[in-house]
């Protein structure tokens, strides 16, 4: 591309300040007095704008994104935080970034092991997956067979030949780890226990789950039923991104069936406020296993310990992990889901101009301290023309952290517009003929 077909407007920089989760802007508003000529008028950020050949519209700027969903990967090197994660005595755990999927800390993560009850957490993943499409209602009631109701281990004490609600056998699979629940919501999803341990694997296949393989519902010991410390943090990841509203039911404190009271066994959910799921588990061959999630300044971790000797340690363990990433790390916002990224010239309009965004919020986990390294590019799609519903999406997002790519992510028109008046549209057209 010639240096005749580019060019470049300064239009200033923007220093941003980051409190508490919300952005306050120390320069002014960089768009402010462009008019229906000018090319694009930007929103909040400023930066070094070039109109490439007439067609493509790059924004330098400061912002943080809300990474795609994806594998787990670990962290790129020149974002890892200098401060260490601690050292464990389980026998393997992992702490992510819910948002990015980005492994921050691990320790034996790969290794196949006995997952004990945190198998029911793809018991719970199933049935959620079920409950969304529309094939199971909270309020539909399941048939507590013999083989549910003999079921040993922990239990909610549900009785044979009774019939008990889909809610209230979530409630009894996760606050009270029952495996009478387990096998129970199994028969009434697939038919069968061992129909159901084929469904969880497969829903391991599309997760994308390599060390994982269940038997049962239960998470009762197998030699061929198995996870990873990975694996289960990505179940965790995904059931919570999936399945927002019915994750809830992991941050319930206790419950009661049967006139039995049972109280959540995880014991995160009253040492820190900031927890709200997700499982516990214990076998003797398995040690104790815990999975915790907790969000702080709209950063969610997850941390996984596998084969811990004592339930104490576990929770001990797991919060250490939390501590850490929060310590290490930071996700603050840059973009709400209403704010703009730019604002791009419309023709043939009712009105001249339309906001584009991410469309949500934008954040990227940091070392804490450091998202002024966070840089964007903005390229705009070719000449926009009315009519243009919101949504559409108009052009791209580049996103890096000190030179590192993070990822590219479609901009949308944060406002509809209409077409404009007969008048208005000839003198738009005019004007295109003239670019």
């Amino acid at each position: 591309m010639s240096i005749a077909e580019t060019w470049h407007v300064y239009t200033g920089a923007v220093a941003r300040r980051v409190r508490a989760g919300r952005e306050d802007d120390l320069g002014g508003d960089a768009g402010a007095g462009r008019g229906r000529h000018s090319p694009v008028c930007l929103g909040r950020l400023g930066g070094v704008v070039a109109v490439l050949g007439r067609m493509t519209l790059l924004v330098g700027c400061l912002l943080l994104p809300l990474l795609a969903r994806g594998e787990l990967t670990v962290i790129p090197d020149a974002m890892r935080a200098s401060i260490p994660a601690p050292k464990l005595e389980s026998r393997a755990w992992i702490l992510i970034d819910h948002s990015s999927g980005w492994v921050l800390a691990e320790h034996n993560a790969d290794e196949r092991l006995e997952p004990a009850s945190l198998s029911k957490l793809m018991t719970a993943y199933v049935v959620f997956g079920a409950l969304t499409e529309g094939k199971l209602k909270l309020t539909d009631t399941a048939y507590v067979s013999e083989k549910a109701w003999r079921t040993g281990g922990s239990r909610m004490f549900i009785q044979v030949d009774t019939r008990v609600s889909i809610e209230d056998l979530l409630k009894g699979l996760i606050v009270q780890s029952g495996n009478d629940a387990a096998v129970a919501l199994a028969e009434h999803v697939a038919g069968s226990e061992e129909g159901f341990a084929e469904l969880m694997n497969q829903a391991a296949a599309r997760l994308g789950l390599k060390n994982s393989h269940f038997v049962n519902s239960t998470g009762l010991p197998d030699p061929e039923h198995y996870s990873s410390a990975r694996d289960l943090a990505a179940l965790a990841r995904a059931l919570i991104a999936e399945f927002p509203e019915l994750y809830k039911f992991y941050s319930i404190k206790e419950f009661t069936y049967n006139d039995i009271t049972q109280r959540n066994r995880n014991r995160l959910l009253w040492r820190d406020e900031s927890v709200d799921g997700v499982k516990t588990g214990h076998t003797n061959s398995a040690g104790y296993c815990l999975i915790g999630s907790s969000i702080r300044e709209g950063m969610r971790l997850v941390a996984v310990v596998l084969g811990s000797e004592s339930a104490k340690y576990r929770t001990t363990a797991v919060h250490s992990l939390l501590q850490h990433g929060h310590a290490a790390y930071e996700a603050p916002l840059v973009y709400g889901e209403t704010d703009p990224a730019a604002t791009v010239e419309v023709f043939k309009g009712d009105r001249e101009t339309v906001p584009v965004g991410v469309g949500r919020d934008l954040r990227v986990t940091v070392p804490r301290g450091t998202s002024a390294k966070i840089e964007a590019e903005v390229l705009l799609n070719d000449v926009q023309l009315a009519p243009l519903a919101r949504s559409t999406e108009l052009g791209t997002l580049r996103l890096s952290y000190d030179g590192t790519p993070l990822g590219e992510y479609p901009l949308l028109a944060l406002e509809a517009v209409a077409e404009g008046p007969w008048w208005g549209q000839i003198i738009d057209q005019v004007r295109l003929w003239l670019r």
